[in-house]
């Protein structure tokens, strides 16, 4: 899963939404030295794309796989990585964390809020219901709930502010090594037989055009 989506965003494929976390998390109050941690940050792409564009700042990857950290660690110069399961107390200290970064990652809410400093910036990125949508009947992936944006918001709703929302949608252009990449790099890998996704992907179109569709919200902490 690491490799696949090591070689997918290395593509490229994804840098729309690159650059609409990068545009969230930095904006004109972020101070020069921010601390940036993001959650489950797998390979380290976003957040390393957000620490090119501030040249001060520090980062820190969380990522419970060893592949992942091992990407992660060789990220970006300025960030750190971290093997840590955050389903658990995250191992960073109180109100040190300035942003924090969660994209198609897991939300562990009071962790976030206790290693946030008041006023800190949480960027989310969560898939709408149009994203990959030509490929999620043939594939079986898993589908996202309508009503996921509204469980989200109230979960965060205690401790966190919503002050921007954008929805993001593009499209790519796909061969058949990015589509199995792409089903590949997430949980969808884990379903279905590995021998039907061999069939069906040899029965695309030698290029095949996939809608890209998330909507990154930008909180405060209170």
């Amino acid at each position: 899963m690491v490799a696949a989506r090591e070689r997918f965003l290395a593509a490229g494929h994804f840098a729309p939404i690159a650059a609409a976390v990068r545009a969230a998390a930095i904006g004109d109050d972020s101070p020069v030295d921010s601390r940036i941690l993001e959650v489950g940050a797998g390979t380290g792409y976003y957040l390393a794309d957000v620490l090119t564009g501030l040249p001060g700042a520090s980062g820190v990857g969380l990522d419970v796989a060893t592949p992942a950290v091992r990407r992660l660690a060789r990220a970006h110069p300025q960030a750190v990585a971290v093997a840590a399961d955050v389903r658990r107390p995250l191992p960073i200290r109180s109100g040190v964390v300035s942003h924090v970064l969660s994209v198609f990652a897991p939300r562990p809410v009071a962790e976030l809020a206790r290693v946030m400093a008041p006023g800190g910036r949480y960027v989310l990125v969560t898939p709408t219901g149009r994203h990959l949508t030509e490929l999620i009947d043939d594939f079986a992936m898993i589908r996202v709930d309508p009503d996921k944006q509204r469980r989200v918001d109230a979960a965060l709703a205690s401790l966190f502010a919503p002050i921007a929302r954008q929805p993001i949608d593009f499209s790519m252009n796909l061969d058949h090594a990015d589509v199995a990449a792409l089903i590949g790099m997430g949980p969808s890998a884990r379903h279905g037989e590995p021998e039907q996704r061999s069939a069906r992907l040899a029965a695309l179109p030698d290029r095949l055009e996939v809608t890209g569709s998330v909507q990154v919200t930008t909180f405060r902490r209170g």
